[in-house]
């Protein structure tokens, strides 16, 4: 009877990790840099070459960083959300067209509508390395200070902007 405790023990070891791991949101990916400043960066903006946007330019504002791309079909699906986002005036967006070339994202944004302040251009990866994308669509939220408080990956969904984003937006407003 001894012979079968171990066995059975870790058993209902695994049963419970995997229990835990069922309840986690696959949306939400811890992320190193959540309660740290938002690294920094300057990159041309996508409409305008010639001018550069980083996390200084939006100092006391809280933001949403979204990592977009034009050749990324989810990217598709929160696009309109976005723009309802948007509209709603509550929150600015700036875009980050990541791994793209600059003529597809400007393409793109014409032919879907345009939901950011300002898109910015990630041609080579290298600042979404710094924030650790490992692949778009993703989304920052950003507070005044500049610190990261939450990083979502995969598309928005309706029910992430009103029970996650809009909530914490407010929160972070009237801090």
């Amino acid at each position: 009877m001894r012979r079968f405790l171990f066995p059975l023990g870790l058993f209902f070891s695994l049963v419970c990790l995997l229990g835990a791991g069922l309840r986690l949101n696959p949306q939400e990916i811890p992320s190193p840099l959540i309660g740290k400043p938002a690294p920094a960066f300057a990159l041309a903006q996508l409409a305008l070459p010639d001018k550069t946007f980083g996390p200084q330019d939006m100092q006391g504002q809280v933001w949403l960083l979204n990592v977009w791309a034009s050749w990324c079909t989810a990217c598709r699906q929160e696009h309109p959300l976005l723009l309802e986002l948007a509209g709603r005036n509550q929150v600015s967006i700036v875009g980050m067209d990541y791994m793209d070339a600059r003529a597809d994202g400007a393409k793109w944004l014409e032919k879907h509508g345009n939901p950011y302040r300002l898109s910015i251009l990630d041609s080579d990866g290298k600042v979404g390395i710094d924030y650790g994308v490992y692949g778009v669509p993703e989304t920052f939220v950003i507070d005044k200070r500049g610190v990261i408080r939450l990083k979502l990956a995969g598309p928005v969904t309706a029910e992430i902007i009103e029970k996650k984003l809009l909530p914490l937006i407010k929160e972070l407003n009237r801090a």
